[in-house]
């Protein structure tokens, strides 16, 4: 019985990347057969991975869209609050500083 054999049966794949194993649960089942609407004819495994690096790019965007909105509200607070620091707040701050 093969799947009692307790070693990988990968040894002869010709690559050094590491491997991963899905399970194919109800939630990456319904991934997987939404993206096989959009990309008919596909092997499941193909489309895990066409999946993959969509997750990869949206995740990609998000952040810079998060980078731009932090940006736009540090530009929107500068100077806003003129009165909140002395103008020798920074040198009096800096003598508590160990030299």
């Amino acid at each position: 019985m093969y799947h009692l054999n307790i070693k990988w049966y990968t040894d002869s794949v010709p690559t050094a990347r590491p491997r991963h194993q899905v399970t194919e649960t109800p939630a990456v089942a319904r991934a997987i057969d939404r993206a096989a609407v959009r990309w008919p004819g596909e092997p499941r495994s193909k489309l895990l991975l066409r999946l993959v690096g969509i997750g990869s790019e949206t995740l990609e965007h998000q952040d810079e869209l998060d980078m731009e909105a932090h940006r736009a509200a540090v530009t929107a607070s500068s100077g806003a609050y003129p009165d909140a620091f002395p103008p020798d707040y920074l040198v009096e701050l800096r003598e508590d500083w160990p030299a």
